[in-house]
């Protein structure tokens, strides 16, 4: 499946020293200050008990692909577990970057940037459906509140990483929040970065047992959840 990357409004960027993008629509950087990767590592992956979870047929989704630093930091895990089959990740964005843009970032990830080329070579080409010989991405280009509602999967985790809730209401709202829950497999995980008392509740509502955990640096809480 192929599309123009003409077709949907890109992100709009400004650049923080060198390499930290943030977006100019909702004026909240793509990722931390202190160290975007180990953001990813302690809030969406220690959030949904990985690596240790992985195992082949492992689904996760995604609010929010940015520059596609999550994914490719579960492809780092996927690939040190050593499983035999692709890594099927599924995100859901309204702006996508440029590849110039998404490569530029992983600059600052000496480790992210080894692996991001073959991935980078096909969305530079306008392809959203990407398949490379360890993963299958399908980044989902729109509005999630349209879209999710008709994706026909269900995921073992949910990385929701949209912008702050407080500048990016959209992406948070209760609706959306059980369309995560309809689209979450048996048991399945969320983690996010934000504590915000109106998600936790939104998703309580939803069917998660949500819990508030110590957040990345000096942020204190995020949240995590299973689906009961």
């Amino acid at each position: 499946m192929t599309h123009s990357n003409d077709q949907h409004q890109s992100a709009e960027l400004i650049w923080r020293d060198g390499n930290l993008p943030v977006s100019a629509r909702f004026d909240d950087p793509y990722f931390s200050l202190h160290n975007g990767l180990e953001e990813t590592r302690h809030v969406f992956l220690a959030g949904n008990n990985l690596p240790a979870r992985l195992k082949e047929g492992f689904h996760i989704a995604e609010l929010g692909f940015g520059t596609g630093l999550n994914m490719f930091a579960t492809l780092l895990e996927w690939r040190k577990a050593g499983l035999k089959t692709p890594l099927h990740f599924t995100s859901f964005e309204a702006y996508p970057m440029p590849s110039a843009d998404i490569e530029k970032a992983m600059s600052a990830f000496p480790e992210i940037q080894k692996i991001s080329e073959p991935f980078l070579t096909e969305w530079s080409k306008g392809n959203y459906f990407i398949k490379t010989d360890d993963l299958v991405a399908n980044i989902i280009i729109g509005d999630a509140r349209q879209t999710l509602p008709k994706w026909n999967h269900k995921a073992d985790a949910w990385y929701l990483d949209g912008f702050s809730p407080a500048k990016n209401p959209e992406l948070w709202d209760d609706n959306l929040m059980q369309e995560v829950a309809n689209h979450t497999a048996d048991s399945g995980t969320l983690a996010t970065y934000t504590a915000a008392g109106f998600v936790r509740r939104s998703l309580g509502s939803a069917g998660f047992k949500v819990s508030r955990t110590k957040g990345f640096a000096n942020k204190r809480h995020m949240s995590t959840a299973i689906l009961l």
